[in-house]
């Protein structure tokens, strides 16, 4: 991922946009994009600042809401698959997909065995 640029570059290219220069001189002279230019400069129009919003974001699990559900599920019938769970959820109207299904099994340290174990 890459990193913004920093305040002070952002400060420069505003000043030099307030000055009256185009925003491809400004790139030019600065070394970067004139997208970026356009945009740095739209964000101090709109905002009066020049920081950057955070990069990235948390995204909350969707199954989340449903962990009771799912352990109750697996509680009562251990030898569930992740293809059943996802049939079951489908049921109560949570669409996903089998892997997110995996994914949150294993995130939540809810992993069960299938088949008993061969000696």
């Amino acid at each position: 991922m890459t990193k913004a640029y920093s305040n002070d570059l952002r400060e420069r290219v505003v000043a030099a946009i307030e000055a009256g220069e185009s925003c491809r001189m400004v790139a030019a002279r600065f070394g970067v994009s004139v997208s970026s230019v356009v945009k740095c400069s739209q964000r101090w129009r709109v905002t009066g600042s020049v920081t950057p919003d955070k990069i990235g974001g948390f995204r909350p699990f969707v199954l989340e809401p449903h962990r009771d559900f799912i352990v109750e599920q697996i509680r009562q019938s251990s030898h569930v698959t992740t293809r059943g769970l996802q049939g079951l959820l489908a049921a109560r109207g949570v669409k996903v997909s089998h892997d997110s299904v995996w994914r949150f099994l294993r995130r939540e340290g809810l992993s069960f065995k299938k088949k008993p174990v061969r000696h």
